[in-house]
């Protein structure tokens, strides 16, 4: 057997040690580098997420609903990190020493956790799209509604990932290895199938669908051009800041109020669109493809996925959980936007309010 693979070869099955590289000739300088970069990225996620959790707290003295889901959303992503000293311990070691319920649980947390923050993003695409597209004053979701949403969230992601709780397990060959051991390979397809789509595929169509309905809202033409649409959302918030300082020394139109509540929303779109969407889909796509080609390596001999791969493809997730908070908190700053833009704060009138000079 070549030792130098990252299989172990049991009966006629190669079963994938993950994050247990074998025997790699330059395995101290390797693992001083994916140390100090998923170090760092934990690092950074903690600090990130506790910082921009206490930034929404005090910035919204009065708990609001949204901001429970934002919350939720900090929440998961410090769990999804969680896992890192795991990870840099087995690293180091190679063999599997932390036990049977670490390897229970590593790849269990990770997934179930990756599960709440897509799910939680995709709970908060759907309450902007009450928000804007109905123009909103009260809040879009009632405390019941969240809390029920919050307990679907992380039921859901538990009960998705618990396969992995299950199925893994420390195995002994040459050295020990935690790996994934299903007992019907009929079973681990469909699982893969099912996780993919419920857990990455719906979600990212709620957030793509609810913001792109925002988006047509906001202009009908960029319904077929999404980048443009971007570009256009800047230029209209522009321009209606500029109509907002013309008016500022006499009575703006009655609808005036309804149209400036719509730019701020387009503002907040354009930041929701670039923090939520392309981040998502760039970040979590790698560590859905790796998982389906580790499903077919294990029928295509010929198909090598490496330790190292994989290692990098979860660490590139893991920076999902440092990004979130910290573009968050850049844009939860920008709502001096208006100020810079329109050279003062405008507060959006309600529908039933009237328009004082």
């Amino acid at each position: 057997m070549d030792r130098r693979t990252d299989l172990l070869h049991l009966g006629n099955f190669t079963y994938f040690s993950f994050f247990s590289d074998l025997h790699r000739s330059d395995h101290v300088a390797t693992t001083v580098v994916e140390t100090l970069v998923i170090s760092t990225v934990f690092l950074v996620s903690v600090a990130a997420n506790t910082g921009a959790a206490a930034l929404v707290t005090w910035e919204r003295k009065l708990l609001g609903n949204k901001t429970f889901l934002t919350l939720n959303l900090f929440v998961a992503d410090l769990l999804f990190v969680s896992m890192i000293p795991l990870i840099v311990a087995v690293r180091w070691t190679v063999s599997w020493t932390l036990g049977h319920t670490a390897c229970h649980i590593l790849l269990y947390v990770i997934c179930m956790s990756g599960c709440v923050t897509i799910t939680t993003l995709a709970s908060i695409s759907v309450e902007r799209v009450q928000a804007i597209l109905q123009l909103q004053t009260a809040p879009a979701l009632n405390p019941k509604t969240v809390t029920a949403t919050l307990l679907f969230i992380w039921v859901f992601s538990a009960i998705t990932a618990l396969p992995l709780s299950l199925f893994f397990t420390v195995i002994e060959e040459l050295l020990y290895i935690c790996t994934l051991k299903w007992p019907d390979t009929t079973g681990e397809i469909v699982w893969n199938v099912a996780f993919a789509t419920l857990s990455f595929l719906l979600p990212a169509l709620i957030i793509v669908v609810s913001y792109s309905k925002i988006l047509q809202k906001s202009n009908p033409d960029t319904s077929h051009h999404l980048c443009d649409g971007f570009i256009s959302i800047y230029f209209n918030i522009a321009k209606t800041c500029r109509r907002r300082l013309q008016n500022r020394a006499g009575q703006p139109p009655s609808g005036d109020a309804v149209d400036y509540q719509v730019s701020r929303q387009d503002m907040k779109l354009l930041r929701t669109l670039l923090v939520l969407v392309l981040s998502f889909l760039i970040m979590w796509s790698p560590i859905f493809i790796i998982t389906f080609l580790i499903l077919a390596r294990n029928f295509l001999g010929h198909l090598y996925v490496s330790s190292t791969m994989f290692f990098w493809v979860v660490t590139f997730t893991l920076a999902n959980s440092a990004l979130n908070p910290i573009l968050y908190s850049v844009c939860l700053v920008k709502n001096c936007w208006p100020k810079l833009c329109c050279a003062s704060a405008v507060v959006p009138l309600r529908k039933d309010q009237g328009v004082h000079p």
